[in-house]
């Protein structure tokens, strides 16, 4: 049973809460669990490994006596080490006093300095491993693009596309010769949009000349999460044929348009499986990567290509994991490039998502398929990856400066300081939650 597909049924909120704990379920599940099996590898035992807050649900004591138990919230989770007073690895001084030697080895506050602060950095590591793994699944699923100029998969489009067959070789579009897909996209970008483009192409040993379609018309081929254009109704395959009443032809148009009309309403009319319907839309301003940094544009949210998929071809399993860890270095190098941007001012606050708009950008993703819900996936457990590594009391990174104060000092910081430091770490992080929460109510 496909449970991503029945997310409409359910509502807009109900599906966005669905996809959101599903997602989140995965990330924390791997997160903890990356915590508990380094710290059993390294002799520190673990009481609890709990996925979800509050009233517990089930849970079972398996042959290491670890509890593992599902909550009735499902927001999060914990592994409670031996030692620790609660979830946050919090000491608890009396029951540490009343240990041996041995058995304050096997707690998370009497082990060795370097198997305490393995423990605490899997976390982290085991949501980049996570991101690099799913990455590089779909790589292996989906193939790449060569740098052949043949047609493959043709978009229905409501101009004349049917002179192309599946396996053309584009030899020439206008006046210019292509040798591969790259000086395709090149020499088609340069053609006049509103004009029929010439195009000779290779099939079956012999060369075919006709006239057809812009190369890049205004197909949407995906949906951006929390955009104009998925909370309008536009949809996968629709085809833009007018903004304002104005006839348009290539996707650069709509974007123009909308970079130009910034905030005001956009009338379209969308071409949709051979039916007209009439869409109105308000641009939203975005804050997009740019030659190393940010440039703010207004957008509807939607990509598009080519009136057709190039064929693809398998990875090896090498290239797709190398593929596969370059993304994840992307997203974090992204991810901390976007906050030094908006520290620094020269981007927008509002680009800080809180679990309402976490949530509605799970359902979004979700409704276009699993692999795209998988994809987000894969994006969010490197962000809270990078999340945890900050040095917060409270947070992975946070223990993990402690853990580099004592290998430097000789000694942890006493019980006073870290009791006052994990205080201020967890009134900075709510104080953060509660600025994204508002963000989700304010910024659109």
């Amino acid at each position: 049973m496909d449970i991503l597909g029945m997310l409409p049924m359910f509502g807009g909120f109900f599906g966005a809460i669905i996809a959101f704990v599903v997602a989140l379920s995965v990330i924390v599940a791997i997160h903890e669990y990356g915590h508990y099996i380094v710290g059993r590898w390294c002799g520190i035992h673990a009481e609890v490994f709990s996925l979800g807050f509050g009233p517990v649900i089930y849970s079972r004591v398996d042959k290491h006596g670890t509890r593992w138990q599902l909550a009735a919230l499902p927001f999060g989770g914990y592994v409670k080490f031996m030692g620790d007073s609660d979830a946050a690895s919090g000491k608890d001084g009396e029951a540490m006093t009343g240990l041996s030697d041995t058995e304050r080895k096997r707690t998370m506050h009497g082990a060795d300095l370097w198997r305490r602060a393995a423990t605490v950095a899997a976390g982290p590591v085991f949501n980049f491993i996570l991101s690099i793994f799913v990455f590089a699944g779909i790589f292996l699923f989906s193939g790449t693009t060569t740098e052949d100029a043949v047609i493959g998969k043709l978009k229905p489009l409501p101009g004349s596309v049917d002179m192309f067959q599946e396996g053309d070789r584009i030899l020439r579009v206008g006046d210019t010769d292509v040798a591969n897909l790259s000086e395709f996209y090149t020499v088609a970008q340069a053609q006049d949009a509103a004009s029929i483009v010439s195009y000779e192409v290779e099939r079956d040993g012999q060369t075919i000349s006709f006239d057809s379609v812009y190369p890049f018309p205004p197909v949407i081929d995906q949906l951006q999460p929390k955009s104009a254009a998925m909370d309008g109704g536009l949809e996968v395959g629709d085809v833009i044929q007018s903004v304002n009443g104005t006839a348009v032809y290539a996707l650069s148009e709509v974007q123009a348009a909308a970079q130009a009309g910034k905030d005001k309403p956009m009338a379209l009319t969308v071409w949709r499986n051979g039916d007209t319907v009439e869409k109105t839309l308000i641009p939203r301003r975005r804050d997009l990567p740019s030659d190393g940094g940010f440039e703010s544009r207004w957008l509807i949210g939607f990509s598009g290509g080519a009136f057709f998929e190039p064929p693809r071809v398998k990875l090896g399993v090498g290239d797709a994991f190398v593929g596969g860890a370059t993304q994840t270095w992307f997203i974090a190098q992204s991810s901390l490039s976007g906050m030094w941007h908006m520290i620094t001012g020269a981007i927008s606050s509002c680009n800080i998502q809180g679990p309402i708009g976490i949530a509605q950008t799970s359902g979004d993703m979700a409704s276009q398929g699993v692999k795209e819900f998988i994809w987000f996936i894969a994006v969010l457990s490197t962000a809270v990856g990078l999340l945890n590594l900050f040095p917060i009391p409270v947070l992975d990174g946070g223990h993990l400066v402690f853990h580099a104060y004592e290998a430097v000092v000789g000694r942890p910081p006493s019980d006073k300081a870290l009791n006052m430091f994990m205080t201020g770490g967890l009134v900075l992080l709510l104080s953060l939650m509660l600025f994204a929460l508002t963000n989700d109510f304010f910024c659109t």
